[in-house]
């Protein structure tokens, strides 16, 4: 494959039409680097209601997503069940505020693979058995939200960011947060050099690469001890 594949599978496609097609993304998608394919998951709803979801056995609040409906959207969207013989990397992932934490590790997984499919979860939860048909499930924070469309986002912004050719220099992923040894990027300033008695740091003005280097270090370590 010449490009990398995000399927999104929601009930809201409608909300992804924006944000993917502006900035960073929107260009990665217009050089054809990403293809980002929301599927809305009613098209798989058997009943003349389009119902994706249920209430719970054993009682209980809310609304549970079925397993049969999601199951058909996952088989639908595997290129693997399209073309058995194609050799391709593919991963499903469930987003779950239950999941393994999302990091920059795991979007540098991500960005190696053919094909990512996101499975956005809504009303109360998902119907367990969907752990059979999925390869993990992912959070982005110890927090709960209304559905997995805004998680979704933040994983395929930082997804695709890392595909070769989407940043016009390769040094502009290099020295991000998280990036390097899992550290904190430091400080960054721009013009005016003194803004209201507040100055840059001599050191970043001085033209001495290697100071601004081990200023650089020293700022990341204070921050990243901070963060952690």
């Amino acid at each position: 494959m010449t490009y990398v594949t995000i399927t999104i599978l929601t009930l809201f496609p409608e909300v992804f039409s924006d944000i993917f097609s502006s900035s960073i993304i929107g260009k990665a998608v217009k050089k054809k680097l990403v293809k980002i394919n929301p599927v809305n998951i009613r098209n798989f709803a058997t009943d003349k209601h389009k119902s994706v979801d249920d209430r719970p056995y054993g009682g209980g609040l809310g609304m549970i997503m079925r397993v049969d409906v999601l199951e058909k959207a996952i088989a639908f969207s595997k290129l693997k069940s399209q073309n058995p013989n194609l050799k391709v990397r593919e991963k499903i992932i469930l987003l779950d505020p239950t999941g393994k934490i999302f990091n920059q590790a795991k979007a540098r997984e991500y960005a190696t693979l053919d094909h990512l499919i996101l499975v956005c979860g809504h009303y109360e939860g998902v119907d367990a058995r969907i752990h059979h048909f999925i390869d993990e499930s992912i959070s982005i924070g110890k927090y709960v939200l209304t559905g997995g469309e805004i998680p979704a986002m933040v994983i395929t912004d930082a997804v695709t960011r890392l595909l070769p050719g989407v940043l016009s220099k390769k040094e502009a992923t290099i020295n991000e947060s998280y990036t390097v040894d899992y550290l904190l990027e430091a400080p960054q300033y721009t013009r005016p050099s003194s803004y209201k008695g507040l100055k840059v740091p001599p050191v970043l003005l001085s033209g001495n690469h290697k100071e601004i280097a081990e200023w650089n270090k020293k700022q990341s370590l204070i921050r990243s001890k901070r963060t952690y």
